[in-house]
């Protein structure tokens, strides 16, 4: 079944009442659980805006909630554990199709239901495409893969019904209705079922009463029917009438008046939504007009996608950060967006609600602000932001020294982000000029030749000894890690355009760049290595050293050829060399974190272990 409505309209809500209750059954009949899994894509999440993780995470619930099921996909990942790295076609195959054929006859087993939730949301191929567009699969054609799968899996005949939920976007409506999925396929037009019109209108009743309006009904039909039975509009109005330092009757009387002229009940129902999108310019001029163009601005570093903060974080707490790295005076991003109460979370983020995982309250409000269409004089093009934040960041790096006074800890919290975060937002400047190059690849202009100067200009040891050993998981979320390929000495290096390598042979200003960042790389590990051995290390034990020190055996040592390992004469191999003959228990410590590290993060750890093998055999060190 495929459960289709325009923003705003409850389908994340409606999925999770359906897996809610379907759990609640288990306590009813715990012999059978008739939820077999739920994905619900999250545009703004790195871990659920793309496919990467969906058959690994479906497998997984599969395999609790079918238990017949579970020796066969075990069987499965031990005769490959490559596979769970493998595409996502093979992975279902392997993980899922092969082990129901082992069941045998599957006709008396009970149905169970697979919810796919926010399939318009699955909008990457995979976390590394966000920065290499080049190997990126626009929306569409993702999304359509996830289809395939779902048809695939289907077409078995196995004991599973799924229930889709998305909007109605046009090329997935073609592909549901496509030959394919002939007679497999339940529509339901979630704006045509049941009285929404009757909800919204109680939701109204009781907000309205709350805040002192329940007296004036022609106000309540008024809004009601601008509503058209869409909750996103109406909750949206409820919060930016709630305002302690406005009349909400006030408020209310002019946006109806103001949007009035836009009105037209027939486009209610339509993806863009023409009220909604009335309703959202609405509350951006109610804001002050001085204001204006820096409140585009704080919006267009929140909307960028590699500013990914730890949303323990308020958003106050954010914004401040921006504020450092963007050059503006403190307080100023908060008070240019302080009269969007109504369409951003200014407050804390609960952490459990499964919407709450982005500061903007819905996503139909970052995407109207893309499109200049909709949001006409507060389009946010997202041009400026990844340059303007890169910018700040390498501002603040260039102060380090290895003689600062402060503990890593105290560091304040912007310079901690820029330490960490300006790979990231880099990847994202580099991106932002591939689509501006209409696809074809990044021009090298002045910026970039600025930006590489820069660097050169930055004595880069000093941020990476201090990148490696402060913690960032209070700052961001999911924990940032260095890029893997930052230590990459060709033009692979992240810090050339990923759409036009041969920049590199072209520029010698990035050729000395990328030398520069790979052996200050390098220095820092090796510093960082010799206060191990001589006992000054302790604070050194992270997973970012340890990322750091994987990353660059990878790509500086050929990891198929494990005689290169014993005889590469590398600065960063001597030095762990010089740890084991000095200080063998930090060596021991090392491994064991660099090891765990490749194994979770990449497809290397055997390499990896066998580098270590080769300065410590087994048979000389056992731990």
């Amino acid at each position: 079944m495929w459960v289709y409505a325009p923003a705003g309209y409850g389908k994340t809500a409606v999925a999770g009442t359906v897996a809610g209750k379907l759990e609640a059954n288990l306590f009813k009949e715990p012999d059978c659980n008739p939820l077999g899994g739920t994905f619900f894509f999250w545009r703004t999440s790195t871990d659920r805006n793309s496919p990467a993780r969906f058959i690994t995470t479906l497998t997984y619930q599969l395999f609790i909630s079918i238990p017949e099921l579970a020796p066969h996909i075990e069987n499965s990942v031990k005769r490959d554990p490559a596979v769970l790295c493998k595409a996502l076609e093979v992975q279902l195959m392997k993980l899922i199709v092969e082990p129901f054929k082992a069941l045998g006859d599957t006709r008396d087993m009970p149905n169970r239901l697979i919810i796919i939730d926010g399939l318009d949301e699955c909008i990457n191929s995979d976390r590394e495409s966000r920065a290499q567009k080049e190997y990126a699969e626009d929306r569409e054609k993702v999304q359509i893969r996830v289809l395939d799968l779902i048809s695939v899996l289907a077409s078995y005949r196995f004991p599973l019904s799924f229930l889709i939920l998305s909007r109605p976007e046009v090329w997935i409506k073609q592909h549901i209705g496509s030959p394919k999925f002939a007679g497999l396929v339940e529509l339901v037009d979630l704006c045509e079922v049941g009285d929404n019109m009757n909800d919204v209108e109680k939701y109204l009743r009781a907000e309205l009463s709350r805040l002192g309006l329940s007296d004036d009904e022609e106000l309540l039909k008024g809004l009601v029917a601008h509503a058209g039975g869409h909750i996103l509009y109406a909750s949206t109005v409820i919060r930016h009438i709630d305002d302690p330092y406005c009349d909400p009757r006030c408020r209310l009387e002019s946006l109806l008046s103001k949007s009035s002229h836009y009105f037209n009940p027939d486009l209610t129902h339509s993806t863009s939504f023409s009220p909604l999108s009335e309703l959202y310019r609405q509350i951006l001029r109610s804001c002050p007009k001085e204001h204006s163009q820096l409140m585009i601005e704080v919006l267009d570093e929140l909307m960028n996608p590699f500013t990914e903060f730890n949303f323990e974080l308020n958003l106050a707490q954010v914004v401040a950060i921006l504020d450092r790295l963007s050059g503006r005076e403190p307080g100023s991003g908060m008070r240019a967006i302080r009269g969007l109460h109504s369409v951003l979370r200014l407050g804390n983020l609960t952490g459990n609600d499964p919407g709450a995982t982005d500061y903007f309250i819905h996503s139909s409000f970052p995407d109207f602000l893309k499109n200049p269409r909709l949001s006409l004089e507060f389009t946010v093009h997202g041009g400026k932001a990844p340059e303007r934040l890169l910018s700040g960041c390498l501002d603040c790096i260039s102060s380090i020294t290895l003689t600062d006074s402060r503990p890593p800890g105290e560091l304040e919290p912007h310079v901690r982000y820029a330490l960490h975060c300006w790979p990231s937002i880099w990847l994202s400047f580099s991106a932002r000029l591939w689509w501006e190059g209409g696809g074809r690849g990044a021009r090298i202009t002045p910026t970039w030749r600025d930006m590489w100067q820069r660097l050169l200009d930055i004595n880069l040891t000093n941020s990476f000894v201090q990148a490696f050993t402060i913690d960032v998981n209070g700052l961001t979320d999911p924990p940032t890690f260095f890029p893997l390929n930052m230590s990459q000495p060709s033009g692979d290096n992240c810090i050339i355009p990923s759409s036009d390598h041969n920049a590199y042979y072209s520029e010698p200003l990035a050729q000395q760049a990328v030398l520069h960042l790979v052996t200050s790389f390098a220095a820092a590990i090796c510093h960082l290595l010799k206060d191990l051995v001589y006992g000054q290390g302790g604070f050194w034990r992270s997973d970012v050293f340890a990322a750091a020190v994987s990353s660059y055996l990878i790509n500086q040592l050929d990891p198929e050829i494990s005689d290169n390992w014993k005889h590469r004469e590398d600065v960063v191999v001597q030095a762990i060399q010089t740890l084991w003959h000095e200080a063998p228990a930090d060596f021991f410590a090392l491994r064991e974190d660099v090891v765990a590290w490749t194994r979770k993060h990449t497809i290397w750890a055997r390499q990896m272990r066998s580098f270590f093998d080769h300065i410590c055999p087994e048979d000389v060190c056992q731990v």
